[in-house]
């Protein structure tokens, strides 16, 4: 086994070559990325970053505000559509694919398959998003195949609560509107026909965030709705609980569970709906907000799943420490966001206040489950790190993204457009700058500058931007090849704080080993000061290492630097001097 290397995408910006960039701009203003953009030679160099799955976001059709009814779509009312392009998390039919990344709407199914193939033939896997916590307020489902049913259109909607009600409601009271506040007005004050301040909707549901009011609030989620798995309004379940051994079962136990029982209608639509797309093709999924819905609705789904395809990857979002092992164990989740500790902990110290020294202690307190918790640096939710609000500087993420990449046998993942530097200045529209949007129309200019005309070939960058991309693809090419960096891990830097010079709290080290393959990475978070010491290997690891006394030579692996390791009475010694924001990822030849 070798690393997976997560190249997660934002799809109908990744091949969008206009650089307009008009807050809240149309289609015709601003362009909008297609399917057909993801040519054999854009997923070759994908892939030649050592990337080995690929995550395809905003596939699914979800509410947007663009004229598609001579294809037989409805139209979307902006009162409850944020952004022009819309949330791809507020999904308004789970069995088709946006029609804006299509290049024949009426096609775009078929479009959608021949990318898959596309994909496939590069040797690359697909994942691509599920939201079970809640779909668009607009929710249609109007492409659910016969024989199947969409959300809601059985639902008794006189009640508050029903077990097999997809939705909740608030009987005797229509939805309103928010309240608009902070100057925002949808569409940034265009006003078509069909914004109007109103949206039909009676009785009202629950909004997708929780909320019960009929008038959700500005800042909830107030686009989506929320979907019911059976959780009554007070927090009791009405379901039969996961009995705790099941934590120590496999999917074909969890399978056979619940196969023996009844379970809400909700839990049934979305596993017939990831059964329909893994049908077609599709690797896996990224399912959003996972801790929002219960971890026995994660067991019967993902079981289902890996019936059908053992290797299926699963990669939930969830944000709560303490909910990991339940998850993973319970719920069947292969991989989860390492969000609240490890990412937030190398934002820190990459932003220039926080130490070294945490790194190890998170490491620690997650060793059972290392595995399973994907690093990141960038996603769709989260800030560039270019941006003045993170960093200021994609330089600043490189030791973090050695460590992100190296320091664990978990997937790693970056964002397009990390690689080159994206700072997300752009205004879209709906939303502000520093992440980039994922609600309107937009170019991306760093990103457009490798997509060169869509010849994808890096000519247009500067050569900052083309050496930051060496760098990744440097990294990442080694990240998917190594096998060490599936086997052994233990911290040096601890040992390094209490017994060598000059070592101190902005460099971190640690080695990685198997049977033939051993290395030694060292990281300099400081983006202003170089530093010189000798790096020391503890007897322990030298004894599991099997080093006699002498010299080794060590090849660094990213731009093939030679150093010396000396093992002396039983202690290694490597002279490092590390530049600032450099890292060395040494193997012993």
């Amino acid at each position: 086994m070798k690393k997976k290397v997560v190249y997660h995408v934002f799809t109908r910006l990744f091949g969008n070559t206009n650089t307009t960039n008009k807050p809240w701009g149309t289609i015709s203003e601003n362009g909008v990325g297609k399917f057909s953009d993801f040519t054999a030679k854009a997923l070759k160099e994908i892939k030649s970053l050592g990337v080995t799955h690929i995550w395809y976001t905003g596939v699914l059709h979800h509410a947007l505000i663009h004229d598609y009814t001579e294809y037989g779509i409805s139209n979307d009312d902006p009162d409850v559509v944020k952004g022009r392009a819309g949330s791809p998390y507020a999904v308004k039919d789970y069995y088709n694919v946006n029609p804006d990344l299509a290049n024949d709407p009426g096609e775009c199914l078929e479009e959608f398959k021949a990318l898959i193939d596309r994909t496939h033939k590069v040797g690359l896997q697909l994942i691509i998003d599920i939201v079970p916590n809640h779909v668009a307020r607009n929710y249609e489902g109007k492409s659910t195949p016969e024989g199947y049913e969409p959300f809601g259109a059985s639902d008794d909607t006189s009640v508050v609560y029903a077990r097999n009600n997809n939705f909740y409601y608030i009987p005797n009271e229509a939805f309103q509107v928010p309240e608009w506040r902070d100057g925002y007005v949808p569409l940034g004050g265009e006003i078509p026909k069909y914004l109007d301040g109103k949206f039909v909707e009676n009785p009202a549901k629950w909004t997708g965030n929780g909320s019960r009011l009929a008038r959700p609030d500005f800042n909830d989620w107030y686009e989506t709705v929320k979907i019911n798995y059976g959780v009554r309004p007070d927090g009791s379940y009405d379901f039969e609980r996961l009995p705790e051994a099941y934590g120590n079962k496999d999917y074909k136990a969890h399978y056979q569970f619940w196969k023996e029982r009844s379970v809400p209608s909700s839990w049934i639509k979305f596993k017939d709906i990831a059964l329909f797309w893994l049908d077609m093709g599709v690797d896996g999924f990224r399912y959003d907000m996972a801790e929002m819905v219960p971890v026995e609705f994660w067991s019967y789904m993902n079981s289902h799943i890996k019936m059908k395809r053992p290797d299926a990857l699963l990669l939930a979002e969830v944000y709560n420490p303490n909910e990991y092992r339940n998850y993973i164990f319970k719920g069947k989740m292969d991989y989860l966001y390492d969000k609240v500790e490890m990412y937030d902990s190398l934002k820190q110290i990459m932003q220039g206040y926080g130490w070294t020294d945490h790194i190890p202690v998170i490491k620690r307190g997650t060793e059972d489950i290392e595995h399973h918790l994907l690093h990141f640096l960038e996603n769709h939710d989260e800030q560039r790190i270019a941006s003045p609000a993170f960093a200021g500087d994609a330089q600043k993420g490189k030791p973090a993204m050695v460590v992100s990449a190296t320091m664990t046998t978990a997937p790693v993942m970056i964002y397009f457009g990390q690689e080159v530097g994206e700072p997300a200045l752009e205004n879209a529209g709906f939303g502000s700058p520093t992440r980039t949007s994922i609600f309107d129309y937009i170019g991306v200019p760093h990103h457009q500058r490798w997509v060169n005309d869509k010849k994808f070939d890096g000519g247009a960058l500067s050569e900052e931007e083309g050496q930051l991309r060496d760098f990744y693809k440097r990294l990442l090419n080694f990240t998917s090849s190594s096998a060490a960096l599936m086997g052994h891990y233990q911290d040096i830097h601890f040992y390094n704080r209490e017994h060598t010079e000059y070592y101190n709290h902005h460099v971190l080290s640690y080695v990685r080993w198997c049977d033939r393959e051993k290395l030694i990475v060292v990281a300099n978070f400081d983006a202003n000061d170089w530093f010189g010491f000798e790096l020391q290997i503890p007897f322990e690891i030298i004894s599991k290492w099997g080093l006699s006394e002498g010299n080794y030579t060590l090849v660094d692996a990213l731009y093939g630097s030679r150093h010396v390791l000396k093992v002396k009475n039983g202690l290694g010694q490597v002279r490092i001097d590390v530049d600032p924001l450099q890292s060395f990822v040494l193997k012993i030849e």
